[in-house]
């Protein structure tokens, strides 16, 4: 699929937009920009690790400003950084195997498992449950979201913010957690992904090539599409300052009621073109 300029600048918007969501309430960027980016034709093995990528930068930086805005508190003794270790750890090791299951399956699992997964985060959202918090919880949000994050781009921040929520964490705490957690554990998914990808383009072990070769590889349209990157990185780097602002402002907004029946929609999209179109 060949990308034009206005192609280019549509997925820088769509970027902003998503990271603008995420960055705000906890989920959204992957939920909803995976699906989209595959309705518009991008092949799922390429759209996966420009998600994690730039999700990464804008986790990473939307935290920092999350910590700025008092929305969330990282020291050595609080119960932020607490939930971050067990989500962070429980993870990036779900985030490993589930790369790997996600290049050595036929494409058309990959996106029916993507719809499925988009429409029953949208249904959960819409239910809206509680639970009592436990950090053992916390360990299955980890490993849920991270196997969701690597196989399919998205169900990462409902997962982690919605499980904190309903276990009795604050909204605004839980937001900001999530978006800090969203670093490595995407950084862990688009490294394993580059791994991956040049073991299955070369059968000739990865630390004998030389590393000009592997360089090229990478840089290549076989691996990765750098132009959907540089676009969607754009995007997410000139708003991720902005999420958390609105995060300090909001007080209470049932986004689940908003955020719900689009993430159905999308969802339902995928499994619609994947079948019947």
């Amino acid at each position: 699929m060949v990308m034009s300029l206005g192609l280019f600048f549509i997925i820088v918007v769509l970027a902003f937009a998503c990271e603008f969501i995420d960055a705000s309430v906890g989920m959204g960027y992957g939920t909803i920009g995976a699906p989209v980016l595959i309705v518009m034709g991008f092949d799922p093995l390429f759209v996966i690790p420009a998600i994690l990528l730039s999700q990464a930068v804008g986790g990473l930086t939307a935290s920092l400003f999350h910590q700025r805005n008092r929305n969330v508190s990282f020291s050595s003794r609080s119960k932020d950084l607490k939930i971050f270790l067990v989500i962070a750890g429980a993870g990036t090791l779900a985030t490993i195997f589930a790369a790997i299951v996600a290049l050595n399956i036929p494409k058309v699992w990959l996106k029916t498992y993507i719809g499925v997964l988009v429409l029953g985060m949208g249904v959960l959202m819409l239910i809206n449950l509680r639970f009592n918090f436990s950090l053992k919880k916390m360990i299955g949000v980890g490993i849920i979201s991270g196997f969701n994050k690597a196989l399919s781009g998205g169900g990462f921040g409902p997962v982690v913010t919605g499980g904190q929520i309903i276990s009795g964490h604050k909204a605004k705490r839980a937001i900001g957690v999530t978006t800090f957690a969203e670093a490595p554990i995407c950084i862990t998914g688009f490294i394993t992904y580059i791994v991956v990808k040049l073991i299955k383009q070369d059968p000739t072990p990865l630390l004998s090539r030389p590393v000009g070769d592997i360089a090229s590889s990478i840089f290549s349209t076989s691996i990765l599409r750098w132009d959907l990157i540089v676009a969607l990185l754009i995007g997410v780097i000139f708003v991720a300052p902005l999420g958390p602002l609105l995060t300090k402002k909001i007080i209470k907004i049932k986004w689940h009621y908003i955020l719900g029946p689009l993430i159905i929609l999308l969802g339902a999209w995928v499994l619609i073109k994947t079948y019947l179109l």
